[in-house]
């Protein structure tokens, strides 16, 4: 098969063809660098499109199930940054385009490289188009920082005019460079008097692209400073997400509050953000899992390296030599033998060790794995990732009383015994173990104080520490469960008021009732914005009358954004979702309520800031007559309702209509004319549509043979599928 691949020779506009959504089964955005390994390329390629850390440890099965993955499908990819490097490309580079040599037809790769002669590199099997990118015009340029200096700023009064005049100048020091642009534009914007200004027009450092960088290093304060030389740590092309890398800042001690009631986790997206600002970090897109990713630019990585030095190090794919003796900060994309943990061992200053895999784990590396451990007496972050094929049954003791981030992944088939020395570990900040799901204490052990625990990522770990105790505690996830095991009363969420972002609980049916719901004081948890609440018993066993006590105790903060309800059979819905408590969740933007079964509808109206309802596998026989008042209804999605025959009217706000696998509905109500997708789907009684609006472009009726025929087709429409 040969392949169209595009090139360009910038990073500028290098996704629009993705944006086309649904036309490609798989986007694809990898970054390259100088020298490839093909087999941390398809790793990231694995992760980037199954949403989740891949763990296989050998090239032949990335490759394998990459092939398997790509196999029918119309995928876009992105390949960034491709170098021309004659000691390595010849030989990676076709390679690592194998994998798509089996995809569907339609397929593009897109890659992007600051020289022309690196695309040769492909290999033979590619055909291609070249589109070079020209350097923007002195006048575009222009415009480009001062908006980053200025923004919306007035530049026809006094001072703005004396700036706008002093800005040009500066915009000549850049040379046209886009990054330096941002950069600059961005600490000017925050400064915005005529001295400062003067002052950088007069610095020859901005005679340089990466002069202008430094000169806006210069200008952050000093924690913002060591969090981004802390970032070098990381390989080029990494996707920085904020929830992971904030955490990394506070375990190593970066972030400094002068206030008292704000947590240093807002501190640190304080730091995030303005990095974002002035483009030291920008931002990448959505990972599969829905989180947002961002990147640092080449330039920028050698900035931070070049401030870092030997305090950050990392260790890739084909990486010899040796490691810096002052290395505080180490990452290892793989580790593979006894050889790179002797070198490790001599590390006295190490205070953070992040291995992104470990491929290699026999017993001689287990027994050194564990030296390492208790050597490394400065360690406050341990991050690793274990390959399928290794067991790995027991914790090896750490003797590292300051350790404050431990994130230990291994398969969901593996057990975890947690050694004696684990309840030492009284600075722990962040417990992560991964998809285990066999944690367990040494014999002598029950359940353990941690009392600085600020996040936990694996349910398990709630068995075995007093959770109630942890009054810091800001994340528990992935969720919570209510059972008849140690820890794992609801009771045990009373104190935890600095929870914040999602909170999800499971088994709500071992809940007796409402005074033991009170007990959990979710209304206290003011920083929370999304609450899941699953009930997981069938109607035979099921007390409805408990269940609305349960959920009526259960009544959450005021400011919940995001709702979502599961297996709930209460005849009735509690007063504090219906407007009668409070006034209701007047914050809510998101509510999904699946398998809801007893009870009618709730009243929807009193959700005025409602943009998005789902309904699945509720046997409603009819939504209420007065959801056309929810004014900010954007999004309304059902499926499985197979009791509903027809919809009442429909917020004129309404945006997005899915129906699927609803045997019962006949007719829809006339369609809003803002509405832009509408699915009706595997809904055999529907006889036909009614008049569609003209904002629709995108149509989908499959598998509704009672349909006669197709709608007229819209000029607007620009998907329809059968």
């Amino acid at each position: 098969m040969r392949m169209p691949v595009m090139f360009v020779f910038a990073q500028e506009e290098k996704d629009k063809l993705a944006e086309k959504d649904g036309h490609f089964d798989i986007l694809l955005w990898v970054h390259v660098s100088q020298k490839p390994s093909i087999e941390a390329i398809y790793r990231r390629m694995f992760e980037a499109i199954e949403g989740y850390d891949c763990e296989l440890n050998s090239l032949d099965r990335l490759q394998q199930e990459l092939k398997d993955i790509l196999t029918s499908k119309r995928f876009f990819l992105v390949l960034d940054d491709v170098w021309c490097n004659k000691d390595v490309g010849e030989q990676n580079l076709p390679q690592l385009l194998s994998p798509f040599k089996i995809g569907k037809r339609g397929s593009k790769i897109l890659a992007t490289s600051r020289n022309v002669d690196a695309f040769s590199d492909l290999g033979p099997d590619v055909g291609c188009a070249n589109f070079p990118i020209s350097d923007l015009d002195d006048s575009i340029f222009l415009e480009l920082f001062m908006y980053y200096a200025l923004g919306d700023g007035n530049a026809n009064n006094g001072a703005g005019s004396t700036l706008w005049n002093i800005g040009a100048h500066i915009a000549e020091k850049l040379k046209r460079s886009p990054l330096a642009a941002s950069t600059v534009g961005g600490q000017l914007r925050k400064r915005k008097n005529v001295e400062f200004w003067r002052r950088a027009r007069d610095r020859d450092l901005l005679n340089e692209t990466m002069g202008a960088l430094s000169w806006s290093y210069q200008h952050l304060n000093e924690q913002i400073r060591q969090c981004f030389a802390y970032c070098s740590m990381f390989p080029r092309g990494h996707h920085f997400r904020p929830n992971v890398l904030l955490k990394l800042w506070v375990a190593e001690g970066f972030i400094r509050s002068t206030n008292a009631g704000k947590e240093m986790e807002d501190v640190g997206q304080d730091y995030f953000d303005e990095l974002v600002s002035i483009s030291f970090l920008q931002y990448g897109g959505k990972e599969s899992c829905g989180e947002d990713y961002y990147l640092m630019h080449d330039l920028m990585y050698d900035l931070a390296e070049r401030i870092a030095g030997h305090d950050c190090f990392r260790i890739e794919d084909g990486w010899t030599g040796e490691i810096p003796p002052g290395v505080r900060h180490l990452f290892i994309d793989t580790y593979n033998g006894e050889k790179l943990a002797m070198k490790i061992f001599q590390l006295e200053n190490l205070r953070t060790l992040i291995i992104k895999v470990i491929k290699l784990w026999t017993p001689r590396d287990e027994e050194v794995f564990k030296n390492i451990i208790m050597r490394l007496q400065k360690l406050r972050v341990l991050n690793v990732t274990f390959g399928l094929t290794w067991h790995v049954n027991f914790l090896e003791p750490i003797g590292v009383k300051h350790i404050c981030h431990l994130t230990y992944r291994i398969g969901k088939s593996h057990g975890l015994i947690l050694p004696r020395t684990f309840k030492k570990l009284h600075h722990i900040q962040t417990l992560d173990f991964g998809n285990c799901k066999r944690l367990s204490l040494s014999k002598d052990e029950v359940g353990i104080n941690l009392v600085s625990l600020r996040h936990v990522g694996n349910a398990s770990i709630l068995k075995l520490v007093n959770i109630a105790r942890s009054t810091s505690l800001q994340e528990l996830g992935p969720y919570f469960t209510v059972s008849k095991e140690r820890g794992c009363n609801i009771k045990h969420l009373r104190d935890l008021n600095q929870l914040c972002g999602r909170l999800r609980i499971r088994g709500v049916e071992n809940v007796k009732g409402s005074e033991e719901a009170l007990e959990a004081k979710l209304a206290d948890k003011e920083r929370l914005t999304e609450l899941e609440l699953c009930w997981d018993c069938d109607q035979e066993s099921c007390n409805p009358e408990v269940e609305v006590e349960v959920l009526e105790g259960l009544c959450p903060p005021k400011d919940l954004e995001k709702l979502e309800l599961g297996g709930y059979n209460g005849a009735r819905y509690p007063n504090w979702m219906v407007g009668r408590q409070n006034g209701g969740l007047k914050c809510l933007q998101v509510l999904k309520l699946w398998k809801c079964s007893l009870g009618p509808a709730p009243v929807f109206e009193v959700f005025t800031l409602l943009r998005f309802l789902s309904l699945s596998a509720c046997i409603w026989v009819a939504l209420p007559d007065n959801m056309v008042r929810l004014k900010s209804l954007v999004e309304l999605s059902m499926e499985l309702c197979q009791n509903i025959q027809s919809l009442p009217a429909l917020p004129h706000s309404l945006k997005k209509l899915s129906i699927k696998y609803c045997k019962n509905i006949r007719s829809l109500p006339v369609l809003p004319q803002l509405l832009e997708e509408l699915s009706i789907d595997y809904c055999p009684n529907i006889q036909s549509l009614p008049v569609l609006p003209q904002a629709l472009t995108k149509l989908s009726t499959v598998d509704c043979p009672n349909i006669q025929s197709p709608p007229e087709l819209l000029r607007s429409l620009e998907e329809f599928e059968v």
